[in-house]
């Protein structure tokens, strides 16, 4: 620690920046939170979770959870997959399975999640980015290649969300 007396000894008001400036500095080190929240945490918020491990993980720490669990959706596995993006050992979870996790932001995936929202106690800031849902939209199709690309046009949408990320959150503080 610096010492302010004497000869050759930093001033007050100068370690009292320097002070300052070392909070500001671990401040910038700290990872920002996010839980992807959807109904049954078994595609769009998944693909999310992915997404933002693989193009923000220097700056976000990131969590997906459900309203419900249902299970991981196979094709949101496969089409990650094709982009380099393996979420195959992801596990479908509720909030109440991410206990004493102080979140920034919450960002809810689909209207039901938006709508059902658990209260986040503290800072959290809940933020709605509404995706299609893809086991909706492809449900009437009969081949599984346009099963295949409702789940594509959709992942590439949450990649362009998360590009986006952190500065889209910040913005509308």
């Amino acid at each position: 620690m610096p010492q302010t007396a004497g000869r050759g000894m930093l001033p007050p008001e100068i370690i009292s920046e320097l002070s300052q400036l070392d909070g500001r500095c671990s401040t910038m080190n700290h990872k920002m939170k996010i839980l992807f929240l959807c109904t049954g945490n078994s595609c769009r918020s998944q693909m999310a979770e992915g997404w933002t491990r693989k193009l923000k993980d220097d700056q976000m720490e990131v969590y997906s959870a459900g309203i419900e669990t249902h299970g991981l959706n196979p094709y949101a596995v496969k089409v990650m997959a094709e982009e380099g993006v393996d979420i195959s050992l992801h596990r479908s979870k509720t909030v109440r399975d991410l206990p004493g996790i102080e979140f920034d932001y919450v960002i809810t995936v689909c209207g039901h999640a938006n709508e059902t929202c658990p209260f986040f106690p503290g800072k959290t800031k809940k933020v709605h980015v509404g995706f299609d849902d893809p086991p909706k939209l492809a449900e009437n199709l009969s081949t599984e290649e346009e099963k295949l690309e409702c789940y594509r046009r959709v992942r590439d949408e949450i990649r362009a969300y998360v590009e986006t990320l952190p500065e889209a959150l910040l913005k509308n503080q």
